[in-house]
């Protein structure tokens, strides 16, 4: 009877060692971001040209992650997306399920000790960034100013608004006004572009220094009726769509104002618009979403979608985003003091 007892207690035992092995087996089979739903969370407000991308990659990004997560876009605006990058660095699991997207400036920033930074770029896991971009400067008709000689003759200021300091519709603004000796008055204060535009429209402001691929998305109407229109690009080199448009750093007058110009505006441009996840984010989870957005910038449906709503496409693979932010760490000691007295 008690040999009978064991034996039974025995099958019991090697039937849950046996089930649980089996549901490990199923578990690990699994894919990690089956039955999920993934955070992209954008620093800037609903409308503008962060949150438009956002937005169209959520729609096809999914499809590229094994599962077919769902993706949703949440807003955290504050301090020109410092928020969202503590947010991330902080707060976010790392699950690889809260995607980050902030403003590539405040790498910079963090390298300038600007107040209010908490997160380390360093020790982020970059995704890429889905376009390199063109710094440029839209004012309106209303604002008297049709071109660079017009503006370099303004007898007031010129005001443009900005998200605030440690932003780069803001930082724009300051270095066109400290490094190229333009007239100009720095409006901080709004969440972003959308509002700046809104802010532009209503007279305001006489405009704003962003993106170019973002002003042509948010500013197409104005741009198409000539209520808006490009006066200045800030790119050492012009955009193919620009070609006309005077440069900023041909209104340099010297090395250190070139140097300055590439520093605070020439590289962050370049990754403007990362895409990140949080430290400590197992290694196979962001292999799995860097290729899904690598992916993503190659599928043919997002790619129509976004010559749909013009948005123009020129990625920068993880790699390349890493080394970048490595760079900023590099710089000499002389130039971050310099700049971080324009800046502040």
């Amino acid at each position: 009877m008690a040999i009978n007892m064991n034996r039974r207690v025995g099958f019991i035992i090697a039937a849950v060692l046996s089930l649980a092995l089996f549901s490990g087996i199923l578990s690990a089979a699994q894919p990690p971001f089956q039955g999920k739903a993934i955070r992209i969370v954008v620093g800037f407000s609903a409308g503008g040209g962060f949150d438009t991308y956002s937005r169209a990659i959520a729609r096809h990004m999914g499809k590229h992650i094994p599962g077919n997560p769902s993706i949703i876009v949440e807003n955290m605006t504050g301090a020109g997306s410092i928020v969202a990058a503590n947010h991330l660095y902080r707060i976010a699991k790392p699950d690889g399920l809260t995607i980050g997207n902030f403003h590539g400036f405040q790498i910079l920033n963090q390298v300038l000790g600007a107040p209010g930074i908490e997160f380390d770029a360093r020790k982020l896991a970059w995704l890429g960034v889905p376009v390199q971009d063109t710094g440029a400067c839209a004012l309106t008709r209303a604002s008297g100013i049709a071109s660079i000689e017009q503006w370099k003759a303004a007898k007031q200021p010129v005001k443009l608004g900005g998200v605030g300091p440690g932003d780069a519709s803001y930082g724009m603004a300051k270095v066109l006004k400290e490094v190229l000796g333009l007239p100009v008055q720095p409006i901080p204060g709004y969440k972003g572009t959308a509002d700046i535009r809104l802010a532009a429209e209503s007279g305001e402001l006489a405009g704003g220094c962003w993106q170019w691929e973002s002003i042509k998305v948010i500013w197409r109407k104005g741009l198409e009726t000539g209520d808006a229109k490009l006066i200045l690009q800030l790119v050492s080199k012009p955009h193919p769509e620009l070609a006309k448009v005077p440069l900023a750093v041909d209104l340099a007058k010297s090395d250190e104002a070139r140097l300055l110009l590439q520093a605070a505006v020439h590289d962050p441009n370049s990754i403007t618009r990362p895409y990140s996840l949080p430290p400590g984010t197992p290694k196979e989870r962001v292999k799995i979403l860097q290729k899904a957005f690598v992916d993503t910038m190659k599928d043919p449906e997002f790619l129509a979608e976004a010559k749909k709503s013009n948005l123009d496409i020129d990625p920068v693979s993880p790699e390349e985003v890493e080394k970048t932010v490595a760079r900023f760490f590099k710089l000499d000691a002389a130039l971050v003091a310099k700049l971080r007295e324009i800046l502040k």
